[in-house]
């Protein structure tokens, strides 16, 4: 049985993992809890959802501080990912989470995030690279043509908003790394700070909206929560503070192919739900019995 001390160890684990890369704990967090402490998927990204709105809360108060957000932007995805969430949540509790296959459609939907997840931060800079060519900096009679577009994107961005707010539920992983290479590509004149701003602000407004919905159905383990936060906090100042100091780009690729490597497992072996006796045993078993002792 697994305790506070080994808790503490995985919360230092994934936060000095995110002070270094910046890779969200979202998506390094839930893999551990499931395959190494065995704990139930539904607890797991309950729990996940929100120590990643506590984790994630002040990067984004730095952020804001920098004005490296922008609003309109997180206000279109909001709209899109919290009735998303909201609505995810519900057809959880009122549908799935009696179904034998609960777990397993959880486990499927966490290993299909963590391949994607896997894949954008191996590849992040390459696709980086590629939408730097159509972006430029643009000239102050560039501006207002630049809000114009924006405004033509909105469907686009309350869309990616939908789908992150169904996935981000089912899962807690995508709010980081997926969402921010879906701003990539469709806003490449963005400066990165100001794209990874947005998203670490709108992650913190998701997670949080999420979690309480799994907080509602009693999926969060306030007492792991403690704990992963206890060794999280500091491990994300150390590791932000030494990040310049180790190679932050073979430590992601790293850590992309593991989470590709553990996304896979996850689909082709989803956690299922235990076998256990139905109340019709239990009386056949009962009655066989009473015959006997009769």
């Amino acid at each position: 049985m697994y305790g506070s001390i080994e808790y503490i160890l995985a919360g230092v684990l994934v936060g000095f993992c995110v002070g270094v890369t910046g890779v969200g704990g979202g998506s390094l967090m839930t893999p551990i809890l499931i395959g190494l402490f065995k704990i139930e998927p539904h607890i797991a990204i309950g729990t996940d959802l929100l120590y990643a709105a506590i984790s994630k809360f002040c990067g984004s108060f730095v952020h804001a501080k920098k004005l490296n957000i922008v609003w309109p932007i997180v206000l279109w995805l909001a709209l899109g990912s919290i009735p998303a969430s909201l609505a995810t949540t519900w057809v959880l509790d009122n549908y799935l989470s009696q179904s034998t296959h609960y777990k397993a459609i959880l486990t499927m939907v966490l290993g299909f995030m963590l391949t994607i997840t896997g894949i954008s931060i191996v590849f992040r800079t390459q696709v980086e690279r590629f939408f730097s060519k159509f972006g430029k900096k643009l000239e102050q009679h560039e501006i207002e043509e630049e809000r114009q577009r924006f405004k033509d994107k909105r469907f686009y961005i309350l869309l990616m908003g939908i789908i992150l707010g169904v996935f981000v539920t089912l899962s807690s992983v995508g709010a980081g790394a997926f969402g921010i290479m879906a701003l990539i590509i469709m806003f490449p004149n963005l400066p990165m700070i100001r794209i990874i701003g947005s998203d670490v602000v709108h992650a913190v407004v998701l997670t949080l909206v999420a979690g309480i919905g799994h907080m509602n159905s009693g999926n969060v383990d306030f007492n792991l929560l403690m704990w992963l936060l206890v060794g999280s906090i500091p491990a994300i100042v150390i590791g932000t503070l030494v990040s310049s100091r180790l190679p932050e780009k073979i430590i992601r690729k790293v850590l992309g192919i593991t989470l590709f490597a553990i996304g896979i497992n996850f689909m082709l072996n989803p956690v299922k739900a235990k076998p256990v006796e139905t109340t019709a045993q239990v009386t056949v078993i009962n009655t066989s019995q009473s015959h006997q002792i009769g």
